[in-house]
């Protein structure tokens, strides 16, 4: 057998290496994540905002509503324009901002940077939404009555 190692000893360490090569593969090629296909998603960044802001409202509820609970009535109750048709504004938001005294679409549209600045350190956990959901520009629309312009830019209301 020593006789046949020694005679052949090139064939034996390329059989070797060969061998170390595949197991190489075998090992490490199992762990990395491959990424397939080409499709987008509408909430990555490169979408258009309108688009993303419609995918995130209308997608469906982390827990689902008891029978027994109810939503939280809309400002328009109390003499404001329902604020909720703000895309972006829930119940919550607007219980909160008619806490502020923010009950009118023409009180947001009518808001500078100062102002929003205000408005948004008081919304705790909801910051940064009155920019990202372009707050202004929808209360713009919906205070001149425009829902076909707004409905374009920003798609349909709920």
């Amino acid at each position: 057998m020593s006789e046949l190692i020694a005679e052949q000893w090139l064939l034996v360490v390329v059989a070797l290496v060969i061998g170390l090569v595949v197991a190489f593969y075998l090992f490490h090629a199992g762990k990395r994540t491959r990424v397939t296909g080409a499709k987008s998603d509408v909430l990555d960044e490169g979408a258009e905002k309108a688009q993303r802001n419609a995918a995130l409202i209308d997608s469906a509820p982390a827990a689902t509503r008891d029978a027994t609970q109810t939503a939280a009535p809309a400002p328009a109750a109390t003499g404001g324009d329902d604020l909720t048709r703000i895309k972006g504004v829930g119940p919550k938001l607007a219980a909160t901002l008619a806490s502020l005294g923010v009950t009118r679409f023409e009180q947001i549209a009518a808001w500078d940077d100062a102002e929003i600045d205000r408005i948004d350190a008081q919304l705790g956990r909801f910051g940064g939404r009155i920019r990202r959901d372009d707050w202004v520009g929808q209360a713009a629309f919906l205070a001149k009555g425009d829902t076909a312009g707004f409905t374009q830019k920003y798609g349909a209301t709920a």
